[in-house]
């Protein structure tokens, strides 16, 4: 007889210490960057020993992958929170409300702009961030779905991942050059996204007679 692999969540205690180990690591980063993080640096900042860390963290590109997820966690709830379907006139009064949902998410963490928008040069962080994006294009594209008739999109290329991409390339110039997004470059990045995605959207599709 075959059983079933079941993936089992860490008790409480050994989650409430990956917990502490992600809130020092959130702190390093939002205040110092990238570069201040080890394994040592979160141990001290987290008052537990490094083998503490290392038990549930093999490498730093580890602990950033972790707080990669905790970021997309939040951009996926931002998607996925309620949205007054009688309010929508067209598809970019939905495109602004997502965009600003998702600034906000970089207005109020330092730390996601760091690991998102800032130049780090980690492989590992770079390629999760794509994947999520990816998660996130799709849980995108479900929602102009939900809304909206959408026309016949290009099966070889995740549109909505791709505009989330662009805009966050200019989100992330403004980062390098201010350290923060600056309301005219959150505004350029929100008409880059509108634009691309005006590539394939017409500028009126009829709404959902019901949010469904």
């Amino acid at each position: 007889m075959t059983r079933t692999a079941t993936v089992r969540k860490p008790r409480a205690r050994s989650q409430a210490r990956i917990d502490s180990i992600l809130d020092a690591a959130r702190t390093l980063l939002a205040a110092e960057g990238v570069g201040s993080l080890s394994i040592y640096s979160v141990a001290e900042r987290a008052e537990i020993p490094p083998s503490s860390v290392y038990h549930f963290f093999a490498s730093v590109p580890s602990l950033l992958e972790a707080l990669t997820a905790d970021v997309h966690a939040a951009f996926r709830a931002c998607l996925q929170a309620p949205i007054d379907h009688n309010a929508l006139s067209g598809w970019r009064d939905l495109s602004r409300l997502v965009e600003q949902r998702m600034l906000d998410i970089y207005s109020d963490d330092a730390a996601a702009r760091q690991l998102i928008l800032a130049q780090h040069g980690l492989t590992e962080v770079t390629q999760a961030d794509r994947q999520h994006d990816i998660e996130l294009g799709e849980l995108m594209h479900k929602l102009f779905d939900h809304h909206f008739e959408l026309p016949k999109l290009p099966s070889d290329v995740d549109v909505f991942a791709l505009a989330m991409e662009l805009g966050d390339r200019v989100y992330a110039r403004s980062v390098q050059q201010h350290g923060q997004i600056t309301p005219r470059m959150a505004e350029e990045g929100m008409r880059v996204f509108d634009a691309y995605l005006g590539l394939y959207l017409p500028p009126y599709m009829p709404k959902r007679a019901h949010s469904i």
